[in-house]
């Protein structure tokens, strides 16, 4: 059996917000740390039958790219329901959504 390995290392400042953020994967290319703007860790709780979640950014993500981060997410997931489900509904409906944000977000930057 293979064992792969994910790594985040956070430094907060002295209000304990995430000054940098980086992270390390057993299979991604390239080897050492590598600095990122924001994470989003979602963990499904078998106990409790909810989501855990941590979401951190550092002040260097601006909010159009937390938005499209988001929007990506969103997509990603879009296309995980559609593997693991066969769901085409629930797919289709989440991939419109991200069509709409982006399309609010594209509207919203032309105005600033």
């Amino acid at each position: 059996m293979k064992n792969s390995e994910i790594k985040f290392q956070v430094d907060l400042d002295e209000n304990s917000f995430p000054k940098t953020i980086k992270w390390d994967a057993s299979d991604k290319e390239g080897a050492g740390l590598e600095d990122t703007k924001s994470i989003s860790l979602n963990v499904w709780d078998n106990q409790n039958h909810s989501t855990l979640r941590i979401d951190l950014w550092t002040e260097e993500m601006s909010v159009v790219e937390m938005k499209r981060f988001y929007i990506d997410i969103l997509g990603g997931m879009a296309q995980t329901i559609l593997n693991s489900t066969a769901d085409e509904y629930m797919s289709e409906e989440i991939k419109e959504l991200c069509d709409r944000l982006v399309k609010h977000v594209n509207e919203e930057n032309k105005g600033g």
